[in-house]
């Protein structure tokens, strides 16, 4: 699932795999994902609310 939350933001928020890659090696299970994105300036308010209605969307999901 976690490969597919990977695409989701490669295409539909078009975030780099640099920037994922930097941001997951940060983030060592501290802070959630999506919230290191916004934190580090790589997503605006509206695309980190887009990747959370995506989130609440999949079944089973954990993103660390």
């Amino acid at each position: 699932m976690f490969m597919e939350f990977k695409q989701f933001l490669h295409d539909e928020i078009k975030i780099s795999t640099d920037e994922l890659a930097t941001v997951i090696q940060r983030s060592r299970g501290v802070a959630p994902i999506p919230m290191l994105l916004w934190q580090y300036g790589l997503v605006s308010l509206e695309q980190l609310n887009r990747i959370f209605d995506w989130l609440d969307n999949q079944p089973q999901l954990y993103i660390p």
